[in-house]
């Protein structure tokens, strides 16, 4: 067992420490906003700490799990950030989906400061940390990933170093990527099943056992067609995650004509007041056009 720190209690976050708890880790939380991190030790036991420095302090591992670029500058660096309260030889993974370029910048300020980081952002959604099923893609030195592997193992159904620094939210990208053009085509299918007179719930049962399946028609069917969307992944999230993609497309020559299509299509839901709905709310904005 080992003596963690993890960083951001969001909606991922939270669990993903709790399922470190469960599994025999001393663990010290942060978070932004104190009261949850008071609640996350009453549930859990543990600890928390007003900073991030505070709370890596003396911990072999740093976990963090925020919202984006910034965010995770400013919970590593600076006075109070986790890099300044790490010891050498520790690990810092970040659970984030942030840029490659700010990977490469904390994985040098890590590096200065005699600490390894990994980065190991992470697919599954809400109900994948809270059931502890979730995919983990990593990019870091390899020592580090082996040492850090067995600690994620507590909330992670796949965990894989794909490669250097970087290699991690790159892959992320690529799993943004698929869903994207995922969840619209399932959303026109059940739009069009609609329009035509069909049974959607009858409909996804036959084709969800066949070529067309996916874990987004297994997981959001159902809600999609009773335009429930209050929960899971964002569409603001979202958006800031097909931003990444794009910049990053244009940096290496990699077309991505679908994914700019449909982060078009989000940018739509976002002005109907959906940034805040799931991902799989793209048929509210099918079910709006049709309607004229």
């Amino acid at each position: 067992m080992a003596k963690v720190a993890f960083i951001g209690l969001g909606v991922m976050g939270y669990p993903m420490a709790g399922h470190l708890a469960k599994a025999g880790h001393e663990v010290t939380v942060y978070n932004r906003t104190a009261s949850k991190a008071e609640r996350w030790v009453a549930e859990h036991g543990g600890d928390r700490a007003p900073t991030p420095r505070e709370a890596a302090a003396g911990a072999e591992f740093v976990m963090a799990c925020v919202g984006n670029d910034d965010d995770l500058r400013a919970v590593c660096t600076g006075a109070d950030g986790a890099l300044a309260g790490m010891g050498a030889g520790t690990v810092f993974v970040d659970h984030t989906t942030v840029s490659k370029r700010v990977t490469e910048e904390l994985y040098a300020a890590a590096d200065h400061a005699q600490v390894s980081f990994v980065d190991a952002p992470v697919s599954g959604g809400q109900a994948g940390a809270e059931n502890g099923r979730l995919s983990v893609m990593c990019g870091g030195d390899a020592g580090a990933y082996a040492r850090a592997e067995p600690v994620i193992a507590a909330y992670a159904a796949m965990c894989r170093r794909l490669g250097p620094s970087g290699a991690g939210q790159l892959a992320k990208m690529c799993n943004q990527i698929a869903i994207a053009g995922l969840v619209q085509g399932l959303s026109e299918a059940l739009n069009f099943a609609d329009r035509a007179g069909l049974d959607g719930a009858a409909l996804v049962e036959v084709i969800s056992k066949g070529a067309a399946g996916s874990w987004q028609m297994e997981n959001r069917s159902a809600t999609m067609l009773a335009d429930e969307f209050d929960f899971g992944f964002a569409v603001d999230w979202m958006r800031k995650d097909l931003g990444i993609c794009l910049d990053t497309g244009d940096e290496i020559g990699a077309a991505l004509p679908v994914t700019a299509l449909v982060d078009q299509f989000y940018k739509d839901v976002q002005a109907m007041g959906g940034g805040r709905w799931d991902t799989s709310s793209l048929i509210r904005r099918l079910r709006a056009f049709d309607r004229g």
